[in-house]
């Protein structure tokens, strides 16, 4: 009998303890090599363990503990051996298979939402889609109210409209169906990257000159382009285009001509970056992470769209890992996603600045002595004042919102195409 011993891995460097966050398998379970044993929850990230070999388990912690980086947690007995999984074999005429291939295909694709709002619910199951968002805010429809048929259960635009056609649940019903006045309470044990998040927020706020400034953008040009290509771009890149990618783009030149904004404070010593290593917040089962996106400078807006795609899938599927999270100079969150009309975000240090997206919202505007309805954001720039003045967080705001109203500025530096052309 061979007895292989699984040790706790260590998730990077300074990591001493972690915590079991939930065993997948139990003990006296028989398992494959490579199967997933555990989830384990750091200080930065959450990873799996997995099995080093085939056989029987005998788990040495249980959930909720806190383990040493190599502690033995788990040990395999190799002398017992998986059970071969039955085949099948059956002779079916191709045209047949084909069909039986379709129709189950069919049969999935009708019951995708249902399945992923019960057994595999993640982090879109229930939130509405910007565009169903601004409907369900115009009529005051909650998420609670609605079945999301979009993927991984997301509710869409057309949800919503079908919904307001067929006709709403009464609101009294579905408060009584989630609120049962029993008093009752409940109490969970905060995860390590919780107290950490925790602690930052914190210290951020302890440790920092921290200000907020604010700013409209006019979405309109952003609108048009998209209308205009988006068919074209998802045919050539396939993919949509977000809002998150042109922000990002308009960041990075705006750092350019900022550098403070880009920079941090290392003991008595600011740092300046010369690149754009650009954080993008995402919500994930986990929690908030910010995941970044290396060299977002030299990105074009389709490699920028592919890299968030990317990275939220990742965050989605719990496989961030640290260096995914390390090294960020400037960050870009969007709450407009959930429906916020405006916020201060907080700085995530050692980063001097973090911008703040919100939701779209029409509205009258003067634009050349006329009042016309336009698509505006609101837009935050929370930056620490030991490094960035104001006039340089005003510059900086002011610089992004030009750039996102006249896209074509972030192809030539920040100016416009004519300032070129005339040597401005």
């Amino acid at each position: 009998m061979a007895i292989v011993e699984l040790k706790v891995p260590s998730p990077g460097e300074s990591i001493t303890e972690v915590v079991i966050a939930r065993w997948i398998k139990q003990s006296g379970d028989v398992v494959e090599k490579d199967e997933v044993l555990a989830e384990i929850d750091s200080d930065k990230a959450t990873l799996t363990l997995n099995a080093e070999e085939s056989g029987k388990i005998e788990l040495l912690a249980a959930e909720g503990d806190t383990v040493k980086v190599g502690q033995v947690v788990v040990k395999v007995d190799t002398s017992f051996k998986p059970e071969p999984k039955a085949k099948t074999e059956a002779k079916v005429d191709i045209s047949t298979s084909s069909a039986l291939e379709k129709k189950v295909e069919e049969k999935k694709d009708t019951s995708t939402s249902s399945v992923l709002g019960k057994s595999n619910s993640t982090y879109a199951t229930g939130t509405p889609s910007i565009a169903a968002a601004k409907i369900m805010a115009e009529n005051s429809i909650a998420n609670k109210q609605l079945n999301g048929s979009g993927k991984d259960g997301r509710i869409t635009k057309q949800d919503v409209l079908a919904a307001l056609s067929n006709g709403l649940p009464n609101v009294q019903s579905v408060l009584s169906n989630t609120w049962k006045g029993d008093r009752v309470q409940e109490r969970s044990k905060m995860t390590n990257l919780r107290k950490v998040v925790a602690r930052r927020l914190v210290s951020v706020k302890n440790e920092t000159a921290m200000l907020t400034t604010f700013n409209e953008v006019d979405m309109s040009a952003i609108y048009d382009i998209r209308a205009r290509y988006k068919d074209k771009f998802k045919e050539v890149y396939g993919s949509n285009i977000g809002f998150m990618s042109f922000f990002t783009k308009a960041v990075c030149e705006a750092l350019y001509h900022y550098p403070a904004v880009n920079g941090m404070i290392d003991g008595e010593e600011i740092v300046y970056n010369r690149y754009c290593d650009i954080g993008i917040a995402v919500s994930a089962p986990k929690g908030l992470m910010v995941p970044v996106l290396r060299n977002a400078e030299l990105m074009s807006l389709a490699e920028i769209e592919k890299g968030i795609k990317e990275l939220a899938i990742k965050a989605r599927d719990g496989k961030l890992g640290i260096p995914d999270m390390e090294g960020g100079t400037f960050t870009i969150t969007n709450g407009g996603v959930f429906g916020s009309m405006m916020s201060t975000p907080i700085i995530n240090p050692p980063q001097s600045a973090i911008l703040g997206m919100h939701n779209v919202v029409d509205r009258p505007m003067a634009v050349n002595g006329q009042v016309v309805i336009r698509p505006m954001m609101y837009v935050a720039l929370s930056y620490d004042h030991r490094i960035i003045d104001g006039k340089e967080s005003v510059g900086f705001l002011v610089k992004v919102k030009e750039m996102l109203e006249n896209p074509s500025r972030m192809m030539f530096g920040g100016k416009l195409p004519e300032e070129i052309l005339l040597g401005l």
